[in-house]
């Protein structure tokens, strides 16, 4: 993936794409230069859909957004939603995305975490919503993903009483995947891309859009189901097993 990253490192693979925040000097804060460089990526796997495995430089995801650009925001920066629609957008990537957490992930780094897919932790992480002592509100995606993910009483302890989520309160909570010791995160971030990517891209894909649907869907499901059904893949994955099943003592 060709690029010119001044907050990323981008590392792309066959079947992946390892982007690490890059701003050592500010804690990797989301900066409006990475917001850009993130659009770019995402831009990329839009039209080359792959896993998308994100992390944080030196033992730190996002210490949040960048407060000295946040502090000249007013109300029309407020309404373009320049942090929540790109993290929009991180959501609504077509193939799963994976967070590998240590260190902070405070504010929109929090935000940027909760929009992936599944979330790894290492044993320092912390997760926290510390907007309103800045006075301001977590407009990027904690007000509705947070509850989502922990439910409205362990949400509003983060986003209104300045609760942190440490490693294991992530892990009971169902924040997190696992949390796993910090020399071998992102082995176990790809190792869990490595199962993935052992799955039909198609299946995946299309469940995924369908999880994401609001509401109720059965009519969404079985749409998708029969375009899976009538696919090569599909009959080439349960030939293969059934032949391994009757090869089996």
């Amino acid at each position: 993936m060709s690029g010119s990253w001044q907050t990323l490192l981008v590392d792309e693979r066959t079947d992946r794409v390892v982007v690490t925040l890059h701003r050592p000097e500010a804690r990797n804060a989301i900066s409006a230069r990475m917001i850009d460089e993130l659009h770019d990526v995402c831009a990329r796997l839009e039209r080359d859909p792959r896993l998308l495995l994100l992390t944080g430089h030196a033992g730190v995801f996002a210490g949040g957004a960048d407060i000295a650009e946040l502090l000249h925001r007013g109300r029309d920066e407020a309404l373009q939603g320049i942090n929540s629609r790109l993290f929009e957008r991180v959501h609504r990537l077509p193939m799963p995305t994976v967070a590998a957490v240590d260190g902070w992930a405070l504010g929109g780094g929090a935000e940027l975490a909760y929009a992936c897919d599944i979330r790894i932790a290492g044993p320092d992480a912390v997760f926290g919503n510390p907007e309103p002592a800045l006075g301001i509100l977590a407009a990027a995606g904690a007000c509705w993903r947070l509850p989502e993910l922990v439910g409205a009483s362990l949400a509003k302890q983060v986003l209104l009483a300045g609760r942190t989520l440490d490693a294991p309160a992530a892990l009971a909570a169902g924040l997190v995947i696992d949390v796993v010791p910090a020399p071998v995160l992102l082995d176990r971030a790809h190792a869990l891309l490595d199962r993935m990517a052992r799955s039909s891209a198609t299946a995946l894909r299309l469940t995924k859009l369908v999880v994401d649907a609001p509401g109720a869907h059965p009519p969404a499901n079985d749409l998708a189901q029969a375009v899976l059904f009538e696919g090569s893949d599909k009959k080439e994955r349960m030939t293969r097993f059934l032949a391994k099943k009757e090869s089996t003592p």
